[in-house]
This record gives C-alpha cells, sequence and structure tokens, in this order.
C-alpha cells in the first residue's frame, strides 16, 4: 500500500513539472508577437512561486505519509520483538525451575543410592 501512495505523490509532481515545462515550450512554439510571448512568459514566470510551493507541499505530505507509515511499521516490529523477548523469558524460566527440580531430584536420590551401595 505505501508503494501506491508513493506512486501517487510521484505521479502528482510528475504531472505539475510537466505542466510547467509544457506550458512553457508551448509559449515558446505559438506563434504569438515576441511582446505578447514575453508577457505570457512574465505571467508564467509569476506563477512558478505558487507552482514550486504547491508541488513542495504535495512531497512534504507524501513525506509524511511515508514517515508514519514508517513508525508504525517499526512499532508493530518492536510489539512483535517484545512479544518474543516476553516468550524466550518465560520459557527460559520454566527450563530453569525443571533443571532446578532435576538438580534437586538427583541431590535427593544421591544419598539413598549412596546407603543403597554401602549395604
Amino acid at each position: 500500500m505505501s508503494q501506491q501512495q508513493g506512486g501517487g505523490g510521484a505521479f502528482l509532481g510528475g504531472l505539475l513539472l510537466g505542466s510547467a515545462i509544457g506550458t512553457v515550450v508551448g509559449l515558446l512554439i505559438a506563434p504569438r508577437s515576441g511582446k505578447e510571448t514575453r508577457q505570457l512568459l512574465r505571467k508564467s514566470a509569476d506563477a512558478l512561486p505558487e507552482l514550486l510551493e504547491d508541488i513542495t507541499t504535495s512531497f512534504e505530505q507524501h513525506r509524511d505519509r511515508l514517515s508514519e507509515a514508517t513508525q508504525e511499521r517499526w512499532q508493530a516490529t518492536l510489539e512483535r520483538l517484545k512479544e518474543a523477548i516476553a516468550v524466550g523469558i518465560e520459557v527460559t524460566q520454566q527450563q530453569r525451575q525443571t533443571f532446578q527440580r532435576e538438580a534437586n531430584g538427583r541431590a535427593l536420590s544421591d544419598p539413598d543410592e549412596e546407603d543403597a551401595v554401602n549395604q
């Protein structure tokens, strides 16, 4: 899903940039007088900061969405890691208790075995 969102932001930026370039090329090729063309170029140049602001805003929104998605994935990974650590600790404690019981069982049975051997 993040690739679809990334494609949308890139598409929008490309669309805006392509429109600006197409406008400039169209003005230069159009059959107008030099004065009319210069006026249109001035208007286009005046509109360029607004166009760049729109492109910048689009990319910032895309970056924020990407950042949020990355943070969500990171949080999910941290949660899974915490769960895995908790399970690992629990299993380790159970194994320790099992080993202690076995060790205690051997310690209790050892004197009996020694008595049996001595008799």
